[in-house]
């Protein structure tokens, strides 16, 4: 790979502030916005982005028939049930501990590797998952000692333990076609999944006047988090490093956490911070290869 460039570099900070700041145009869309209507409308449109995204570049959309149940399936549990449990969990508990917990992502990827794909945990690793356990342990010991743990916590960290089990499903089943594509259907399989559960649980929604607020916050999560993040996000894994490229996603739970500051007037504690501190330090300790690594193929996911 060559020299990165300036541009691509500026690019790394821009995906963060798009994927933080969406926990809490989330929240501020769910005043209003059902929350099973909300994910059916960001993920069927950011697949939909996407697939002419694909179009544009010249993308086949072809996945071979034989692989479209392991590309259900890693689908409905990294995208679909993450983004629908998020929204329910932000609708129980504060915005900025549900973010904190949700990117112990890499920690659960990890772990489930370890025992269902059988990979090694090295030094870095242990030393990942050891500030990630002090991190829950920082957030978690604190609620349960004051009676503060909620359900939407729990949601939170289903939603974590989702997006993980979808990983090792990709990584032991991988889908020849790619990524652009495999991102773009497996949005439209969660938006199929939303739509299915609208209709279920909420109706057909009937249109109404929304506040300014909520038609920003709407539309900065479907526009900017969702499609212009993918698109951002496959341009910056195709021109940078991994190492690099993992930088953009540790920024998100601090920019998220703050956000929620900013905008929701949230208060995380001490221990909230520190939890949220060690578990980026824990995060980037699992996603960015070690000096070992950094001259072969970075893993994926």
């Amino acid at each position: 790979m060559s020299h990165p460039s300036g541009r691509s570099l500026l690019l790394v900070p821009l995906l963060g502030l798009l994927w933080g700041f969406n926990w809490p145009a989330v929240r501020i869309a769910l005043t209003e916005i059902a929350p099973w209507t909300l994910r059916a409308s960001g993920m069927t449109f950011a697949g939909l982005f996407l697939i002419a995204v694909a179009l544009m570049r010249g993308v086949t959309l072809a996945v071979p028939r034989a692989q479209w149940l392991r590309l259900a399936v890693a689908g409905l549990l990294s995208i679909a049930a993450f983004n629908i449990l998020l929204a329910f969990a932000q609708l129980a508990a504060p915005t900025s501990r549900a973010a904190i917990l949700t990117f112990t992502m890499p920690i659960w990827a990890t772990l489930l590797a370890r025992f269902i794909l059988a990979e090694p945990i090295d030094r870095q690793r242990l030393i990942g998952l050891g500030l990630g356990v002090a991190g829950l342990a920082c957030l978690g010991l604190p609620l349960i000692a004051g009676g503060g743990l909620s359900f939407g916590l729990l949601l939170a960290l289903i939603a974590s333990v989702s997006w993980a089990l979808g990983t090792i499903v990709s990584k032991r089943w991988p889908v020849s076609a790619p990524a652009l594509t495999i991102a773009a259907w497996q949005l439209l399989i969660g938006g199929a999944t939303g739509g299915l559960g609208m209709l279920v649980f909420e109706g057909v929604p009937v249109p109404k006047m929304l506040e300014a607020r909520t038609v920003a916050a709407l539309a900065f999560h479907i526009l900017g988090a969702q499609a212009l993040a993918y698109v951002l996000w496959f341009t910056v894994i195709a021109r940078l490093p991994a190492g690099i490229a993992s930088l953009g996603t540790l920024m998100v739970p601090a920019v998220g956490v703050l956000g929620s500051v900013l905008l929701l007037g949230e208060r995380p504690t001490p221990s909230d911070w520190l939890g949220l501190a060690l578990v980026i330090a824990a995060s980037g300790s699992i996603l960015i290869p070690g000096r070992a690594k950094a001259g072969g193929v970075a893993e994926a996911g």
